[in-house]
């Protein structure tokens, strides 16, 4: 029998976006005969991942290389899967070349070619993100800032300026927003309404969003101000340019707040603004007090005058958790985490995390720590030169198959987001890994039926891959406390 196959190495002077990068991977890996894929940026967490794949570069990597790293059964295999990923790559490049001849490589030379108003999308690696947003201010342009590690100085010396200018920033770290019908980033399709979000959450975001759309009820937009803007040390500044700019909008009607807990004296300030406001302002801020975004989106729709529907869910496999078992939430988002832990917190005592509710119950480098643990796998620290955990889920995975290994009782909570830019299959992804977990599991399937992937669909195959299924992730997260009540 043949040896398998390696081949491992570093490119200078190509660059692609993670997103496409991950495409890339996954495409060369459905390859008969291809075993392992990491085609990515060179920075240290991608090539930490190559090493544990059996496929480390030989020589010093930088993150401004270009790493490709494939294992197969044979040489043949090799080759083809190593010409598969030239010819992508290759592709990419004629595609740029042929949609304009000369590259326009900044956001202000664009602005200067387009006469009216615009919007402005930056997604470059953060540290070069300010320069191209402080361009589209410069220019008298709104701008939706993707990119996360931005300097929050950064942050707030752009919000500043913006308002000055009289536009608004949506970022750093802005993952959804809706604007006009448009969808950005990471977005559902809802249908257009009276409600408009200011969120400084994207999965917040999108959970609400969903809801209301299941509850007959549209958007007319979802302003996303980044997850730092109700923090002591952002002082909510897009917060309030948003609620401005919906409380001048005639299409909005009423305006719904999203946010993971904020500061108090910055949710106190904002409060002040938005009850001075001609639109009706209602909170879905997270909080020990408000845990539950169903909650309020139910308090909304009740002050709307609209029935609250009964929110969809499938039923799963009838595993027990076992005595002693322990509550496993493994998210790609941070805000339905944070949700999770609020509820739990008070039932289950402490939850350790990554992004944890106090800094004591704060996780080390080890995310497989014994007893009740929520992981955040879309925190910026672990999204370092690698896709979102919505498009690529290796980690968590991962993550759900070392939980099986280890044997440790548990009930295992998920997300799973649908909607334009995530996996269009999560599903398919997912049911090979809880088959081969003995746990009960439970999953908040946020999404609509006019997703890309369907909300039904997804949620009949998560259903018969064993999982409990629910379009709400307070729901979700009640459920998996009462089987982990049930165990004891």
């Amino acid at each position: 029998m043949n040896a398998p196959a390696r081949h491992v190495s570093l490119r200078s002077g190509v660059y692609a976006d993670s997103v496409r990068l991950m495409q890339v991977s996954r495409d060369v890996g459905a390859r008969d005969g291809v075993t392992a894929v990491l085609v990515a940026m060179a920075t240290p967490l991608n090539v930490e991942l190559a090493q544990g794949m059996g496929l480390a570069p030989e020589e010093p990597a930088s993150p401004e290389q270009l790493l490709v790293a494939i294992r197969a059964d044979d040489d043949a295999a090799l080759a083809g899967a190593v010409a598969a990923v030239d010819a992508a790559l290759a592709e990419r490049q004629r595609s740029t070349a042929s949609a304009q001849t000369v590259p326009v490589r900044t956001v202000g030379a664009r602005l200067d070619a387009i006469d009216g108003p615009a919007l402005a999308l930056v997604s470059v690696p953060g540290a070069y993100a300010v320069a191209e947003a402080a361009d589209a201010i410069a220019a008298g342009q709104s701008v939706l800032v993707f990119s996360d590690g931005v300097p929050v100085e950064h942050e707030v010396a752009l919000k500043r300026a913006a308002h000055d200018a009289g536009v608004l920033v949506m970022g750093p770290d802005c993952g959804t927003a809706i604007v006009s019908g448009l969808a950005l980033g990471f977005a559902n399709v809802v249908r257009p309404g009276p409600v408009g979000l200011v969120a400084a959450s994207g999965t917040g975001a999108q959970q609400v969003s969903c809801l209301l759309d299941m509850a007959g009820v549209g958007v007319s937009h979802v302003l996303g101000v980044g997850g730092r803007d109700l923090s002591e040390a952002v002082g909510g500044l897009a917060t309030l340019d948003a609620l401005a700019a919906l409380d001048a909008d005639p299409a909005t009607e009423r305006v719904l707040l999203v946010s993971k807990p904020p500061a108090p004296s910055v949710a106190a300030r904002v409060a002040e603004v938005a009850g001075g406001l001609s639109t009706p302002v209602l909170s879905a801020a997270l909080s020990p007090e408000s845990p539950d975004l169903t909650a309020a989106v139910e308090a909304l729709l009740g002050d709307m005058g609209v029935d609250v529907p009964d929110w969809p869910s499938r039923p799963g496999a009838a595993r027990t958790a076992g005595s002693g078992a322990v509550l496993k939430g493994f998210y790609s988002g941070g805000t339905l985490a944070d949700e999770a832990m609020l509820l739990a917190s008070p039932v289950l005592g402490d939850v350790r995390s990554n992004t944890p509710l106090r800094p004591e119950l704060a996780l080390g480098s080890d995310l497989s720590v014994p007893g009740h643990v929520v992981v955040d796998f879309g925190d910026d620290a672990l999204t370092v030169g690698r896709a979102h955990p919505m498009i690529d889920p290796t980690l968590r995975l991962e993550a759900i198959d070392r939980l099986a290994a280890s044997g440790e009782p548990a009930v295992l909570l998920l997300d799973v987001v649908l909607g334009y830019g995530a996996d269009p299959d999560p599903a398919a992804a997912l049911a090979p890994a809880l088959a081969r977990t003995t746990s009960p599991v439970v999953v908040a399937l946020v999404g609509t039926e006019a997703d890309p992937q369907g909300w039904s669909r997804q949620a009949d195959a998560l259903a018969a891959a064993g999982a409990h299924v629910f379009a709400s992730n307070a729901q979700a997260t009640r459920f998996a406390l009462d089987l982990l009540g049930a165990a004891r």
